[in-house]
């Protein structure tokens, strides 16, 4: 599937089959997540230059290599991988520390600025293709590397331990269905705001955590024995109104984490509610690589449970993409490419 304008629509199309570069492996894919962040991208949020089109978006994709470049070790042919989504350089103070998503040399992101998991086979560079078990399913193994990883990276940037107290906006979402069993591992006690009923009820149902009416941010109040406030508030959704309320339900030293990108939003916050509160307001940015196979433990050890609750072939993907906008997919979707 590719996009020949930036928020235009996906064209099935026959393209020949790339070839890795000397610092690039080929991946034949498996399967490749469907959330908010793919159209996000298929919409230009991540970049929109005319000359990077047409392109095959997908980045949390899972495959295994079939071919490699010159430089790459030839034992890598038949890895089983999954796909770190930012195009870092490997070699600037950022990334030698272990900290590629801030990577001072970023050249985009998979799907964005080269071909993605949306396509039978993708090019990667090298560094980009992270191990993964051999045996664990490959539509649920593509949550890991955004959906799972995201959270734990959110779960240190906010220092989430034994007895907080966390809420977490658009919680039965792609990142959100994880962000709630991560904080759960971290020893937090958990609330899930959600404004649909059946996604409300699945909160409750399958983790056993407090689920919040935020059908309107004007009404929603957290638990009286949490004092009305949370230590930590990470909030997915990113509008004025969930912003505002954020804001407000911070308790003392409370950490609120934003992970939206979207254009001309502010954060109504008071320099002084925060000074005296001594609260913080952080912004938290995908994850490393080594927090990608800690991920990958998280879910093959069955601590955390990815949620992936549509699989599609390609040909399907569109449907998969409509229901995300009305906010009808649990978890995650994907595409599963079958060749049997």
């Amino acid at each position: 599937m590719r996009i020949h304008e930036w928020d235009g629509p996906l064209h099935l199309e026959e393209v020949a089959d790339p070839r890795p570069g000397d610092d690039e492996v080929l991946i034949q894919v498996e399967a490749c997540s469907i959330g908010l962040t793919v159209l996000n991208s298929i919409r230009g949020d991540l970049g929109n230059k005319p000359e990077d089109l047409p392109r095959i978006p997908g980045h949390e994709l899972v495959g295994r290599i079939v071919e490699v470049g010159a430089n790459v070790a030839p034992d890598r042919v038949g890895e089983r991988v999954m796909a770190y989504f930012y195009l870092f350089c490997g070699g600037c103070r950022s990334c030698l520390a272990g900290d590629e998503a801030l990577c001072e040399a970023l050249a985009g992101y998979v799907g964005v600025h080269q071909d993605g998991g949306y396509g039978e086979v993708c090019v990667l560079p090298s560094r980009n293709a992270v191990p993964l078990r051999e045996h664990f399913d490959a539509a649920l193994a593509t949550a890991i590397p955004d959906a799972v990883a995201t959270p734990l990276h959110v779960a240190r940037r906010a220092g989430i331990g034994p007895g907080d107290r966390v809420a977490v906006i658009a919680a039965a979402g792609g990142v959100g269905v994880h962000m709630v069993q991560v904080a759960a591992v971290f020893g937090a006690e958990v609330a899930g705001l959600e404004a649909a009923d059946e996604k409300l009820s699945y909160l409750e149902r399958e983790f056993g955590i407090l689920a919040v009416d935020s059908s309107s941010f004007a009404s929603v109040e957290l638990p009286p024995d949490w004092g009305g406030k949370a230590n930590v508030i990470i909030d997915l959704l990113g509008t004025p109104a969930s912003l505002e309320w954020s804001s407000r339900h911070l308790a003392t030293r409370g950490r609120l984490v934003l992970l939206t990108t979207f254009r001309d939003v502010a954060v109504p916050v008071s320099p002084r509610d925060l000074v005296f509160a001594e609260s913080s307001v952080l912004g938290s940015r995908y994850a490393s690589r080594r927090e990608l196979e800690e991920a990958a433990d998280l879910v093959t050890s069955g601590r955390v449970r990815a949620i992936v609750t549509r699989r599609v072939p390609i040909q399907e993907v569109n449907d998969v993409h409509d229901a995300l906008r009305q906010g009808e997919v649990l978890g995650r979707g994907a595409v599963v490419w079958n060749r049997s």
